[in-house]
């Protein structure tokens, strides 16, 4: 990967969660946890155009093209905020109840999928942003990834232990998969090759697993305290971003993962998102003594 440049975030203090894509404004959108803002970076211009205020711990973002609505998910109040339009403007929301954190758009069925609390999933209609539903979990959830083809949610429960498979449709459970290494957090599924990959802080390591059984089919080590994971269609390879100060590249070579650069980033700089659309992998960089926090663009070789 290649450095292609960093788009500095100005005055922006703390840890730096999760973020997304509006695709049709060629726009990032930036949760500035640690600084209870949101930032809107313009890709074109390589700039921060505006910035959210007001929130309290913000962590998941998701937007949603069809009623062009951005959501932030507070992990301090629970609370889920809307943000419509050109200028995002504020839209209401609704209460979660705590620690509301990852978000996913479902947009074949036209739903938004948030982790929240003790060990909830809430569904919303994208239409008319009410709630539809719940899926309670054993545990809080990280990383989940929705399967559009199969019609399955994949989540991560760290605190239990395990990998749940649910039904997107009726919310009931299909599965529990026991994991014997702790602190599974970052999650990717690739539809490709019908595999679930994993990576773990406890010890630092990436598995891979069917679909189809949770069968585990590889092992590798990562880089350490890894909080994102993407698979790259194009180039049959998989990207880790570690707070450790790294993003690990793997080449998928039929069941073998090999790692084929691990490439210095900055420290705590653990968040990242993979745009193919773009073609370029960002990496949020935290400020520190001698740096400003930014986001740091990567363009994948060849």
């Amino acid at each position: 990967m290649q450095l292609e440049t960093k788009i500095p975030l100005g005055e922006v203090r703390g840890r730096i969660d999760h973020m997304a894509v509006d695709q049709k404004r060629l726009r990032l959108i930036v949760a500035e946890l640690g600084n209870d803002t949101v930032s809107i970076v313009d890709l074109a211009r390589r700039s921060v155009i505006q910035r959210i205020t007001g929130l309290k711990e913000p962590q998941g973002v998701g937007y949603e093209p069809s009623s062009d609505t951005l959501y932030v998910a507070n992990a301090r109040d629970g609370s889920l905020k809307f943000f419509k339009g050109e200028a995002y403007e504020a839209a209401g929301g609704i209460d979660l109840g705590g620690d509301a954190d990852n978000i996913r758009i479902d947009a074949s069925a036209g739903h938004v999928v948030i982790g929240y609390g003790e060990g909830r999933l809430a569904v919303l209609d994208a239409a008319t942003r009410k709630r539809l539903g719940n899926i309670p979990l054993k545990a809080h959830p990280e990383s989940f990834q929705l399967d559009p083809d199969g019609g399955r949610i994949f989540v991560n429960l760290p605190d239990a232990h395990a990998v749940a498979v649910f039904d997107s449709a009726s919310g009931k459970p299909l599965a529990n998969w026991p994991m014997d290494k702790g602190g599974n957090f970052a999650m990717a599924i690739d539809n490709d090759r019908n595999r679930i990959l994993v990576a773990f802080r406890r010890p630092p390591e990436l598995s891979v697993f069917s679909m189809v059984d949770g069968k585990r089919i590889a092992t590798v080590d990562t880089c350490g305290d890894i909080d994102d994971l993407f698979i790259d269609r194009k180039r049959s390879r998989v990207y880790a971003s570690c707070g450790s100060g790294f993003v690990d590249v793997f080449e998928i070579d039929g069941a073998v993962y090999r790692r084929l650069s691990r490439i210095p980033t900055a420290s705590g700089a653990r968040t990242s998102f993979f745009a193919p659309e773009l073609d370029r992998l960002l990496i949020a960089a935290r400020a520190t003594s001698t740096e400003p926090a930014a986001i740091w663009i990567f363009r994948p070789l060849p």
